[in-house]
């Protein structure tokens, strides 16, 4: 059977107050953690292709257990199955590391004809994973896709719809492939109070390093070529305002233009 496999994590919520510790660790308080916001998107593309095509649905995070949030919530929603990775081996993890992590889980699952990302994870503000795991399998990959055109399974081709900054591109590739979609693709779904209650009760294996073939030196901790030693909160915002007053709105613009012109503004 054919298998499409989303790639996703747990991630504040986007209005969680989040801030830096004296520790240089970032905190959100006690807000929950919610599935990468862009993944809804992801899942329910999956979600689409599974009724149209009959395939078979994988939601995998690379994380500890705070991320099996994510694979319940996709779960939930219908997707097949979901899978952990982790391994103390990977604790500061970077990039490269997690791409080989990723791309090593999607061998031991067999048979990937497309693997789905969000736009980016919100928590990264980036979509490096999207090209370094297509890197890491020799996959080609396309990021900013608003509709899936067509595909074939069976015929191995997909063609795509990007969303670029001076219109719309139409890329066709071959599969097996790796695509980042954007929030046109679809309309999120959102999962019953009845499968949230199903998908609670999910198992969800753990796959370490060893059930993955990797050696845990090279994708991990000293091994990491960028490392993160600690955040810092964002400088305080200052400055003045002034309110222009006047009689009318035609006199505030005229005293609002020659204050512009005093400061050399224009």
């Amino acid at each position: 059977m054919k298998h499409v496999v989303v790639i996703s994590k747990s991630t504040p919520d986007t209005a969680a107050p989040v801030e830096v510790l004296a520790n240089g660790m970032v905190s959100w308080g006690i807000a929950p953690l919610v599935i990468n916001p862009w993944d809804e998107y992801s899942v329910t593309e999956a979600m689409l292709l599974k009724e149209a095509h009959g395939v078979r649905t994988t939601i995998l995070t690379v994380g500890p257990e705070i991320h099996s949030e994510a694979l319940k919530q996709g779960i939930a929603i219908g997707i097949d199955a979901g899978v952990r990775v982790w391994d103390a081996a990977l604790e500061e993890q970077d990039s490269f590391g997690y791409a080989r992590t990723v791309a090593a889980a999607i061998r031991k699952l067999g048979g990937v004809d497309l693997i789905l990302f969000g736009k980016e994870f919100v928590d990264l503000v980036s979509d490096a994973a999207v090209f370094q795991v297509a890197r890491a399998l020799g996959w080609p990959a396309f990021g900013a896709v608003s509709k899936i055109r067509s595909i074939s399974f069976d015929g191995g081709t997909i063609q795509l719809e990007r969303q670029m900054e001076e219109g719309r591109q139409v890329v066709s590739a071959n599969l097996p492939a790796v695509i980042a979609v954007l929030k046109e693709i679809n309309e999120p779904r959102y999962p019953s109070f009845i499968n949230i209650r199903k998908a609670a009760k999910a198992a969800i294996p753990v796959w370490s390093c060893a059930d993955l073939g990797l050696d845990a030196a090279t994708v991990g901790g000293a091994s990491a070529t960028i490392r993160t030693d600690a955040f810092r909160n964002l400088p305080a915002r200052t400055g003045q305002v002034e309110l222009i007053e006047g009689a009318t709105e035609a006199e505030k613009a005229q005293r609002l233009v020659a204050k512009l012109i005093e400061a050399k503004v224009l």
